[in-house]
């Protein structure tokens, strides 16, 4: 018995101390990945401190200083992990307001999802977008075989730009709305493309999409964060240059609550609609005490939210996200956008200059 209390004590030390890490390493301003781990768990790592505040005062008694401090440090840990999330529960004050009587000639509906590269079950995603009708469907890790065993939809969305890759980095846009000066852009990494275009609604009002699917921090992918980062802000600065409805979509291998993320939102001055509504989170499927929302779809003040659900899986590892949103007169007005400080966005150019020049001089060494 006595070995087996030990054991735990022992796990729920060891619990501690990488919670600590996790919580203490994203301050620092590095983009290696170990480092920027940290910032995708965080409900995770609050849950890991509170048990750890629960249950190791029973197994060690009486505690001595050292072991008061050292839980006093974690529970600074789990305030502070609460703190990071808090914005995305249901009680916090929303960022979008909810649209009241939206006019059908001014909404979007947007279908976003992560096929996975090597699921092959194509029917479940076909019934998915029958169901839920959206004006547009944004697919990411799509190769030629989903190209070619989606193309039925084509005829209901002849509108289209297709970039299928067998890197799992491949993406699709289908529009039953006109496309206006669609690119396929690679803006930091040769073979991560994005797609930027401007969509007309029913009512001949233009819109900017910016649709994004970013390499993720991981070692099987990239040991740093720093192209993700970059990709990111190098469009929140495009959308800095102009005050016209915008939106991002797509799986961006980052958390809402990262450092990056917000940075993003300063920099383009867009709106999260899970904010004061859910965390939505997308990924993995299989896992649901690790689930995090990886995919997104980020706004201008010029939409009112008309609805936001996480779909039903269809066999990837990601949930499929829908959203409709409102383009009208007056949400500018009432909803106020996020700003950058002159400090960020020197560090938005900064990390931007950072990522092309690490690049160039690896591609010279090779």
């Amino acid at each position: 018995m006595e070995i087996f209390l030990f054991a735990i004590e022992t796990t729920l030390y060891l619990l501690a101390i990488l919670a600590i890490n996790l919580t203490v390493l994203p301050f620092l301003k590095f983009h290696a990945w170990w480092i920027r781990i940290g910032e995708f768990p965080r409900l995770q790592i609050a849950g890991v401190c509170l048990i750890v505040l629960i249950f190791l005062p029973f197994l060690v008694n009486p505690l001595s200083a050292l072991e008061i401090t050292f839980l006093l440090f974690v529970g600074l840990c789990a305030a502070y992990q609460f703190y990071c999330v808090v914005r995305y529960l249901p009680f916090y004050p929303k960022q979008v307001e909810r649209s009241r009587v939206p006019l059908p000639k001014n909404v979007i509906k947007l279908f976003i999802c992560n096929v996975l590269i090597d699921n092959r079950d194509t029917e479940k995603l076909l019934r998915q977008i029958e169901k839920n009708n959206p004006d547009l469907i944004l697919l990411a890790e799509v190769d030629d075989f989903w190209t070619e065993n989606i193309a039925e939809i084509e005829k209901r969305y002849p509108h289209f730009v297709k970039c299928p890759l067998d890197n799992a980095y491949g993406m699709a846009l289908y529009s039953r709305l006109q496309l206006k000066d669609a690119e396929l852009k690679f803006l930091v990494e040769d073979d991560i493309p994005s797609i930027h275009t401007k969509v007309t609604l029913p009512s001949g009002k233009l819109i900017n999409l910016y649709c994004l699917h970013p390499r993720p921090p991981v070692p099987t992918e990239n040991v740093r964060s720093l192209e993700r980062d970059a990709e990111l802000l190098m469009v929140g600065r495009m959308i800095d240059k102009h005050d016209e409805p915008t939106i991002v979509a797509g799986d961006l291998n980052d958390v809402a609550w990262s450092r990056t993320t917000k940075l993003f939102q300063k920099i383009s001055g867009l709106l999260d609609p899970r904010v004061g509504r859910g965390l939505y989170s997308t990924f993995p499927v299989a896992h649901p005490l690790v689930r995090c929302p990886l995919d997104h779809v980020f706004h201008s003040n010029h939409f009112r939210l008309v609805e936001l659900r996480r779909l039903k899986s269809v066999n990837s590892d990601h949930f499929p996200m829908y959203i409709s949103l409102a383009l009208e007169k007056t949400a500018e007005y009432t909803q106020v956008e996020p700003e950058a400080e002159p400090e960020e966005k020197l560090e938005a150019v900064e990390t931007i200059k950072d990522a092309l020049e690490t690049l160039q001089a690896e591609r010279a060494e090779k």
